[in-house]
């Protein structure tokens, strides 16, 4: 071997050396500037946006297909079996006749029923203070995790409603 082509392996081992030491180092470098307060709470929020908590009766069955559904839209779904439907309403708010099968909680806001995914995206892009959750009342064919294999729907209207039980319509 020439002194040359030893001269280039040893190089070559040494860049490749110093480029891992580099790499390794970044590894828990951030790139771009260090993030201010307002920064660091975004993706926390947004971490618990994607987190769904459904409340549900055993024997219902459409709960499960609406979670299948919240997951289907990327959110972290657990569902809970609960016997005490009611008291899990009353716990939330959900005012008596708003009421459906299901409860789910999302980001400290109340999911009454067959809500739509595009509606719960508003609600968390959006944050009004004045809504305690939002409700699709009873349980119409056609709302999602409700779909019928005829195709049959039912009109319903997504209502928010605030803490002191006020209710008014709710558009995504």
């Amino acid at each position: 071997m020439t002194s040359r082509a030893i001269w280039s392996r040893r190089r070559l081992l040494g860049v490749i050396a110093a480029a891992g030491g580099a790499a390794l180092a970044g590894c828990d470098a951030k790139s771009g500037p260090e993030p201010g307060p307002s920064q660091t709470a975004k993706p926390a929020a947004r971490d618990a946006d994607k987190a769904i908590l459904v409340y549900r009766d055993p024997e219902c069955g459409c709960c499960e297909a609406w979670a299948e559904i919240a997951r289907g839209a990327g959110y972290a779904v657990t569902v809970e079996n609960r016997a005490d439907m009611a008291a899990v309403k009353s716990r939330y708010g959900v005012p008596a006749d708003l009421a459906s099968c299901h409860t789910a909680i999302v980001a400290d806001y109340a999911i009454e029923g067959h809500v739509p995914m595009p509606h719960i995206a508003r609600l968390l892009r959006e944050r009004p203070d004045a809504i305690k959750g939002l409700a699709v009342p009873g349980m119409p064919r056609g709302s999602p995790g409700m779909e019928m294999p005829d195709g049959s729907k039912d009109d319903f209207e997504v209502m928010a409603f605030s803490a002191e039980g006020r209710a008014t319509v709710f558009s995504a």
